[in-house]
């Protein structure tokens, strides 16, 4: 009982959009028996029949032809707006990375970050987005998420990622990239986000470490996310705010720092502007995240030389 009800519904919708081809068709099979068996009808009547019959016909050809149409204007604008949408995630490469990331920096009042160990974000992102703070007096918020200098098997594993991709481009730096430069690497960003928020009253900065290995860095700005990673031969990319990628990659980047551990930077000694290895020391104490016992002053003046003059990766 259901299908038949369903099958008459069906019908029913199907002759009412069809109704201009079904009237037609009728009223040429009315006339046509009627002139065949039978003497009912004039000529002129049979004229007015067929002259009817084909006027229904183009009206009914006009309006699938407008319906056509409107089809192929939605198809159109859902292209367009397909082709609009793509245009707003680009491919970037070589000195790109760097513009992007300075046009990103220029009218912003956060910055999220996912990575290794952070060398660019302290060379260039942290300090040029302080001074922009500064000097337009307001207020930055930025979040940092590396891996965890403490745990030695995970930077051992990223500094054997960083070898492989050296290798793979010929690189001569390729052995550069040992589990002791990951550490020193990532205490620096670690020192370089306690340094800045001592001479910043309206930045509120966070770092939170992480177990994992990445394999990609993200920076997010109020304007766009820039992906990038270490191997040249790959694309980075570049999603604008008003691509749904962007919301979805806030979203999870901001999942990724609640699942790592969060450093509490409150409260610490001062820092001077050229920090002593005594001070270093004592901030990495406060922030439960103590140097290891073998390092020596000059691996700690290294740090400080790391965190507060690192070379912007990115200059040619």
């Amino acid at each position: 009982m259901v299908q038949r009800v369903g099958r008459v519904e069906f019908g029913v919708a199907w002759v009412i959009r069809n109704l201009d081809g079904v009237v037609a068709v009728g009223l040429g099979l009315t006339i046509g028996m009627l002139d065949v068996f039978s003497d009912v009808i004039s000529d002129k009547v049979s004229s007015g029949a067929t002259l009817l019959v084909l006027g229904t016909l183009a009206v009914g050809s006009l309006t699938e032809r407008v319906r056509r149409r409107s089809d192929i204007q939605e198809a159109s604008a859902d292209t367009r707006r397909a082709l609009e949408d793509l245009a707003m995630v680009r491919s970037l490469s070589g000195d790109q990375v760097g513009d992007a990331l300075e046009r990103a920096r220029a009218q912003t009042n956060r910055w999220y970050f996912k990575g290794g160990t952070g060398t660019y974000l302290r060379a260039v992102t942290l300090p040029r987005c302080v001074e922009a703070a500064t000097r337009q007096r307001s207020q930055l918020s930025v979040k940092i998420e590396i891996i965890n200098p403490a745990d030695e098997q995970t930077c051992a594993a990223y500094a054997r990622f960083r070898q492989t991709f050296a290798r793979m481009r010929n690189d001569n730096a390729a052995h550069a990239w040992t589990a002791d430069r990951t550490r020193k690497e990532s205490y620096a960003t670690v020192l370089a986000a306690c340094w800045f928020r001592q001479r910043l009253d309206t930045l509120e900065i966070s770092v939170h470490l992480s177990s994992g290995v990445p394999t990609l860095r993200f920076d997010l700005s109020e304007s766009c996310l820039i992906v990038t990673q270490d191997d040249p031969n790959r694309v980075n990319l570049l999603v604008t705010r008003e691509q749904p990628l962007y919301e979805y990659y806030d979203t999870e980047l901001h999942h990724s720092r609640e699942q790592a551990r969060r450093l509490d930077l409150r409260g610490i000694a001062s820092l001077s502007d050229a920090p002593t290895v005594d001070e270093v020391r004592a901030v990495f104490d406060e922030i439960a995240l103590p140097l290891p016992s073998v390092f020596s002053d000059a691996d700690v003046a290294e740090i400080v030389e790391k965190a507060l003059h690192a070379e912007d990766p990115y200059r040619r």
